[in-house]
């Protein structure tokens, strides 16, 4: 089929419209992406709220379809409209074209991740609307910025609103991730993130001599200690091929910084390391071993904690959670390979979750090279189409819990 044959489709110019908004981090102006959010709500005949739960460049776009029995608690149907940033010269497509070739591989950021959720979800809600179907539970479909960089004045002040509560939600869908096989992978929890900043005090001095108790020293100490640990967690990945990424403990050196001059021993070296907890860890036994580390490379290290999330219930798979019999009943009526996994990243539906309120990140791309935040990103517009009947099915299935 040709690429003009596709970029006829309704569904694909719109999805085309809203890939072509350059909402690309630093500094995002929001306001196209409102302007064209409240023209799908327009089309659908849904009414459209903008709320700005932390400041006014952050909005939070919800559309609302009402269901048959209001009091019920609500749906979310939830996506960011946020994209991290390109480098246009590894593309080879403009990375805000929306370009699609003789294969029907449209390309632009946001193609997987994830603008293509927030316009299949219209496109699903379009299909059943036209069925004449009307849903027993609300359905909230909210489009969130600054997912990519935390979420703090987005999903994160978002739910602690006065608005959001009275949305009375009970079960929210969000992103999952893109799959190279034909298996969707779906998100019931996620890792816990630590940023852990070390400083490492010392003795100071000539560089050409051997003095005790130097940063140096220390440094060298824990970031061993901490190597170490890292390596025990590549090995279960290794020794068991039931886990996966999201099922161990990730520690990375992301920043070092100190020092003056080559000859100098520097009294303080500083160390910030990334570090993704398993659900399963236990977290103050862990901090008890990085403080003990410190200890035992001689003291007069500073921990601090610039991140330090608090564990977060998965949610429940099983018969206690009538949202996941919904779902997991459209999947096998679809005919869908599903693995429910730990998400290995951080998305907003941490944030749900901590209000104890059940969360899946889901995604229907599969068979698709996985290019979430890579060059060249694409979908294929048949995949694309074919996501919009899978969202109609799942969105049927959880409003009528």
């Amino acid at each position: 089929m040709s690429a003009g044959k596709w970029e006829n489709n309704e569904e694909i110019q719109i999805f085309q419209e809203y890939l072509r908004i350059p909402s690309v981090h630093p500094d995002i102006d929001y306001n196209s992406c409102v302007e064209f959010i409240k023209r799908q709500a327009e089309s659908l005949k849904l009414p459209v709220e903008v709320v700005y739960p932390a400041v006014k460049s952050k909005p939070v776009v919800i559309i609302k379809w009402l269901g048959k029995e209001p009091e019920l608690p609500t749906i979310i149907l939830n996506s960011h409209m946020d994209v991290v940033p390109v480098f246009p010269e590894m593309w080879t497509h403009e990375p805000f074209s929306a370009d699609i070739d003789e294969e029907g591989r449209i390309f632009a950021r946001g193609t997987q991740d994830m603008k293509s959720v927030g316009t299949q979800y219209l496109g699903a809600i379009r299909l059943l609307k036209a069925a004449g179907f009307q849903p027993k539970r609300t359905v909230y479909v909210t489009f969130v910025p600054d997912e990519e960089i935390g979420g703090a004045l987005g999903m994160e002040a978002f739910v602690k609103t006065d608005f959001y509560k009275q949305m009375n939600v009970g079960f929210s869908l969000d992103e999952g991730g893109t799959s190279a096989s034909d298996v969707h992978h779906l998100f019931y929890a996620e890792r816990i993130r630590w940023v852990l900043h070390l400083k490492f005090g010392g003795t100071a001095g000539h560089g050409s001599l051997l003095l005790p108790d130097t940063a140096g020293v220390k440094l060298n100490y824990v970031l061993n200690k901490l190597s170490e640990f890292r390596d025990s967690q590549i090995q279960r990945l290794k020794n068991d091929q039931s886990i996966n990424i999201g099922d161990v403990t990730t520690v990375n050196l992301t920043q070092l910084s100190g020092g003056v001059q080559s000859n100098v021993v520097p009294p303080l070296l500083e160390a910030i390391f990334d570090m993704r907890l398993s659900i399963t860890l236990d977290l103050v036994a862990f901090e008890q071993q990085i403080r003990k580390w410190c200890e035992e490379a001689g003291g007069g290290i500073k921990i601090e904690f610039p991140q330090k999330e608090a564990y977060v219930a998965p949610t429940k798979l099983d018969d206690s959670n009538p949202y996941w019999l919904a779902l997991s009943a459209a999947f096998d009526e679809l005919g869908l390979k599903v693995k429910p996994i730990v998400c290995f990243g951080v998305t907003d539906c941490r944030f749900i979750r901590q209000q104890g309120t059940p969360a899946i990140g889901f995604s229907p791309i599969i068979n698709t090279p996985v290019l979430i935040h890579d060059h060249d990103e694409f979908l294929k517009a048949e995949d694309y189409l074919n996501g919009i009947e899978v969202y109609k099915k799942i969105i049927r299935n959880l409003t009528e819990v």
